[in-house]
């Protein structure tokens, strides 16, 4: 005969069902939770500690990983978790050059080496084409063009597509109404390509004739667009920087005052910045710059101005009028970042841009200091803004802003050593001694790519197939590339 459970039964068995129930979900909750932040069981010693994450990827992708000689389950990209400490990253792949490298790892943190840039064992370097001569080339942005110049009196030019295999070559000319004196007899001169926009389209271009200097914007998808700004606006202009992508908005500095001024619209603007020695732009709309001191001449200035405000912030002011200032800003995960040097000092600052002049001083806080041996010579970001370079003759320190490392090293080869330059977000390069030198941004993992004509300029392509440089040929001289993906 049936008989009906009695309710506080029933009762007790919910409660006992759904409180199992209950922790069941939290303890799978709470094991899911502390596996993520990195905790494992340590079979050695039965302890359970956090570990440390790493994640890695190549180029080209499907290298082997080890770890302390421990191979990782996959090839790259992968990822592994290991005890926090010192330990030592090996990345091979068949027909390539070994690369590795020795970190240092806190519990619970994430570490990428997802920059590794694997170079074949055997380079094999070819000629794209051939010149009968190359005064001076500029690679875009992008690394999509290079733009070679035959001669340094001829505002004419090679434009390189490098985005496909088969390069493709445009021949540009400036014609002579835009450019001053261009029928004075008697008259030389010198055409200097500065720098590409960030769209990689415009190329500012600096004309020097008779002791006198103008800027000249060149479209390189139309040369018969090219612009000369100083006759347009009619000022002496010193120096001269891209405030968009757009082709007609500039920084420029008139005498020793910033102003911005637009192509299409004709106008130029009062004063932003007054006294002013030196600037560079970071994503058109903030502006670093070293000048001298309003109140006293011999006093010198670090200040950032970003647009659209009724002034400068002056972050800091130096007494000593001869020392040797530099200056940059970047942003990087969602925080604002300046590096200052003064003489061979560098301070690494974070924080907030000042809003009023009493935040000056107070705003940016220095997080990291360093010394060189020498006055810093070429103090910048990396592309991504992740890193710090700083470099005074062949000797350089990086700064990794995420890891705040700090490590220095000399670049390669023998002779006067030119400034390093950014090859991609992570790695550097030199032509230091005539040869290519590539490695990553702190001096590690350096090779040799091949001969190159020295103050040429270099590209690795967005693909990361091909490395293309100049140098000299028995014609004359040749761009040429070396294969970094093999087939």
């Amino acid at each position: 005969m049936y008989r009906r459970p009695q309710r506080p039964r029933t009762l007790i068995e919910a409660v006992a069902v759904y409180a199992v129930m209950t922790l069941a979900v939290v303890s799978i909750a709470t094991f899911i939770i502390f596996f993520v932040m990195g905790f494992r069981f340590n079979a050695d010693d039965g302890r359970i500690e956090q570990y440390a994450f790493l994640q890695f990827a190549s180029s080209p992708s499907g290298a082997t990983v080890t770890v302390d000689g421990k191979v990782v389950g996959s090839k790259t990209p992968n990822k592994d978790s290991v005890k926090p400490g010192v330990h030592n990253i090996v990345m091979w792949r068949d027909g390539y050059e070994t690369w590795s490298k020795t970190v240092n790892l806190k519990a619970g943190t994430l570490t990428w080496l997802n920059y590794t840039l694997l170079i074949p064992a055997k380079l094999t370097v070819e000629p794209v084409a051939t010149y009968q001569s190359a005064y001076a080339s500029l690679a875009s942005p992008d690394g999509h063009y290079m733009l070679i110049q035959p001669a340094a009196n001829a505002p004419s030019y090679n434009l390189v597509d490098l985005s496909s295999d088969s390069i493709k070559t445009v021949k540009l000319a400036i014609t002579k109404t835009d450019y001053s004196n261009s029928n004075t007899k008697g008259v030389s001169h010198t055409f200097q390509m500065i720098k590409w926009d960030d769209g990689g389209r415009y190329i500012l271009i600096k004309h020097s004739y008779a002791s006198q200097e103008e800027w000249l914007v060149l479209d390189s998808q139309d040369a018969t667009l090219t612009k000369n700004i100083t006759q347009l606006f009619n000022i002496p202009i010193a120096d001269i920087d891209f405030a968009g992508t757009g082709g007609n908005t500039f920084y420029v500095l008139n005498q020793t005052d910033i102003r911005k001024l637009d192509l299409s619209a004709g106008t130029i603007s009062k004063p932003l910045i007054s006294h002013v020695t030196n600037f560079n732009t970071y994503q058109s709309n903030i502006i670093t710059y070293t000048g001298t001191s309003a109140t006293d001449v011999n006093k010198q200035v670090i200040g950032v101005y970003r647009d659209g405000e009724n002034s400068p912030h002056v972050l800091r002011t130096v007494t000593d009028k001869k020392a040797i200032l530099h200056v940059a800003t970047t942003h990087y995960f969602n925080e604002n970042y300046i590096i200052i040097s003064n003489g061979n000092k560098v301070d690494v600052l974070s924080g907030s841009y000042p809003n009023s002049a009493a935040e000056n001083a107070t705003s940016m806080k220095v997080i990291a200091s360093f010394a060189s041996k020498q006055d810093i010579q070429n103090l910048s970001f990396s592309p991504t803004g992740e890193y710090v370079l700083a470099q005074s003759g062949a000797d350089f320190t990086s700064y990794d802003l995420e890891y705040q490392t700090q490590v220095s090293s000399t670049i390669a080869g023998t002779g006067t050593a030119s400034l390093l330059k950014w090859l991609d977000d992570n790695h550097i390069w030199t032509d230091r001694g005539g040869n290519l030198f590539v490695s990553e941004f702190d001096g590690t993992n350096g090779h040799q790519i091949n001969p190159v004509t020295v103050d040429q300029d270099a590209t690795l392509i967005h693909s990361g197939k091909y490395i293309y440089s100049i140098n000299k040929s028995v014609k004359g001289y040749q761009l040429q590339r070396a294969l970094m993906i093999l087939p």
